[in-house]
């Protein structure tokens, strides 16, 4: 059996690696035509810093696929044929299959703004978007980057650490408001304009200036302003990369519709990763994840199913991590952007405006739903164990030392946040734990008896 897959992100990896476990016999091509190994997308912007070299975002030594027996083409494919299970390559070349793993991820968004084609206009998704950033910070005096979220705030600390003045527009009230609350925005504006970014809120692009010679020289805003530069990044987002599946009955939607076991509508045809759009998706979870963890436990739970084992896909807690500049990010569970009226939510921010936690909670049982930590680290298994077991607020107060993950030089601050409890609601609490590896061990139940 050849099981061929389109793409070689972390989705498309995991699913032929996993095979490669679990079945010895099948054939696994991998396909893609952006690089010859896998890499690390979230690493790209250390390349640019000048803290990796691109080999270094290599998680598998380059004799790993010859051992594993996974076969590795660096190809571009035109279009599928699936009745009679064949893929096209834009050379020419068709490369039959029985089973396709379609993993093409994402790409950045565009809003056909005039001068988006212009050269110096790229996102940051790709190698060749890296490359392109690359040669277009030689001799650059302004760079502006469109979009407020999490790849544009990468984009400007790439510029900011070559010296390179950055312009930011966001067309939102305040940075990333529609997935953060109002404090913790509030709290990566005053950060970003700390580094010295030119952050402008409430602006929208409205054109990118040709220079006469097909380069950026300007761009135009709703404001009516006028910013010179020779760089624009476009960071508003990414959506499916799916155009080349047009015409091989494929079902589509705004990614590659997929059910609980991530089948398409067409046998032995199956969608992973950004690209896959689930048409029952969990409650609280979007039908398109772009995130790495999903995309991997996408690859995983494929594997199996390929190979006669079946799972459906289930994403467990929502986590996400990022960071802005020196602000580490970290959310577990729900946290909306806007608390609705059934919920609540306790937040404490350090006096030095880059630290804060929030813990949202449902007022009717005070069970937790979700924390959102900024410059502070709390461990992924006590957070989600404490979610899933529908934990009360109080006694997660009670134990938050289990929670903490920052080394143990680093200042505590569960007894202020028992403080702000007592003030909130009257109820005076004691930590019941201190911080320590063997109380999170036994509270996790991994300890073994010893005999």
């Amino acid at each position: 059996m050849h099981i061929a897959i389109i793409g070689n992100g972390i989705s498309g990896v995991t699913a032929a690696r996993v095979l490669r476990q679990l079945s010895d016999s099948c054939q696994i091509t991998v396909i893609s035509a952006e690089s010859d190994y896998f890499f690390s997308r979230t690493a790209l912007m250390y390349v640019y810093m000048g803290h990796l070299r691109f080999q270094d975002t290599q998680p598998y030594e380059t004799w790993f696929w010859k051992k594993n027996r996974i076969t590795l083409k660096k190809a571009h494919i035109q279009s599928i044929d699936t009745a009679a299970k064949s893929l096209l390559c834009t050379t020419g070349e068709r490369i039959p299959y029985d089973k396709l793993i379609i993993a093409t991820g994402s790409k950045p968004n565009k809003f056909d703004w005039p001068g988006q084609n212009l050269q110096n206009v790229h996102g940051l998704y790709s190698l060749q978007d890296l490359e392109a950033m690359e040669r277009g910070s030689a001799g650059l005096q302004r760079a502006v980057i469109v979009g407020g979220g999490l790849i544009g705030i990468e984009m400007a600390e790439m510029f900011h650490s070559r010296h390179i003045p950055v312009t930011l527009l966001v067309r939102e009230s305040s940075f990333w408001n529609g997935t953060l609350p109002a404090e913790e925005s509030a709290m990566i504006n005053r950060h970003i304009r700390e580094y010295g970014i030119d952050l402008r809120l409430n602006t929208e692009l409205q054109e990118i200036v040709d220079d006469g010679t097909g380069k950026v020289a300007a761009v135009h805003t709703n404001t009516g302003e006028r910013i010179d530069c020779g760089y624009v990044g476009l960071t508003v987002g990414v959506s499916p990369n799916i155009d080349f599946l047009q015409g091989s009955g494929i079902a589509t939607k705004r990614g590659v519709l997929v059910n609980d076991y991530l089948q398409t509508n067409l046998p032995d045809v199956y969608a992973i990763g950004d690209c896959a759009e689930l048409q029952n998706p969990a409650p609280d979870r979007r039908a398109i994840e772009p995130v790495w963890y999903t995309g991997r436990m996408m690859g995983e739970t494929l594997a199996h199913n390929i190979s006669g084992q079946t799972i459906a896909y289930q994403p467990g807690i929502w986590f996400n991590s990022a960071k802005f500049f020196d602000i580490e990010y970290q959310v577990y569970g729900t946290v909306p952007p806007q608390i609705p009226d059934d919920q609540s939510s306790m937040y404490w921010e350090h006096p030095d405006g880059n630290k804060s936690i929030r813990i949202v909670y449902a007022k009717a049982t005070s069970v937790v739903l979700g924390f959102n930590l900024m410059g502070i680290r709390y461990r992924q298994e006590v957070c989600e164990r404490w979610i899933s077991e529908h934990t009360p607020l109080e006694t997660v107060m009670q134990n938050l030392s289990l929670a903490n993950f920052d080394p143990e030089f680093y200042d505590q601050y569960e007894p202020v946040l028992l403080e702000q409890y007592a003030q909130q609601t009257g109820k005076n609490l004691t930590l019941r734990k201190k911080r320590g590896l063997s109380g999170v061990i036994q509270f996790l139940g991994t300890i073994s008896k010893r005999q």
